[in-house]
């Protein structure tokens, strides 16, 4: 039976023979929710070992306060790495902080937003500079 037709109580039951202990309470949307997520983790496997590694630092930085490493975008090179790029005839270095970017002494806190400042348009501050998702060149 789809989890939409079944009554709450049906769905409690369903959590008891799925998680082997009571539902937490009531609420309808929540037991849909959870139960289909739990039939999909029975049929086709949970959350992998570095899906749950990841999530468990995710978590760790976010309780911390302290955002950095997998919060920040891991396509971000070390801090005090110079990129340089010419635009219309002229020579432009951004410096990689550990916190954002620097340009010509104005600090940003998104490499497009450096970008931005340099050309006067939107752009994806990676493909200005050339960098690829590892944060290497292409």
């Amino acid at each position: 039976m789809a989890l939409r037709a079944m009554s709450v109580a049906q769905l409690r039951e369903k959590w008891e023979a799925l998680f082997d202990a009571p539902a937490p309470n009531g609420s309808r949307g929540n037991l849909e929710l959870r139960l289909g997520y739990r039939i999909q983790e029975l049929a086709l496997g949970g959350l992998g070992r570095e899906t749950r590694r990841t999530l468990d630092v995710l978590a760790e930085e976010v309780a911390a306060g302290k955002l950095g490493g997998l919060v920040s975008d891991p396509r971000k090179p070390a801090p005090g790495t110079k990129l340089v790029r010419e635009w219309e005839g002229e020579e432009h270095v951004v410096t990689v902080l550990a916190d954002g970017f620097e340009w010509r002494g104005r600090r940003f806190k998104s490499l497009s937003a450096a970008v931005r400042a340099i050309t006067g348009v939107n752009w994806n501050g990676w493909r200005f500079f050339g960098l690829d998702r590892t944060g290497g060149v292409k």
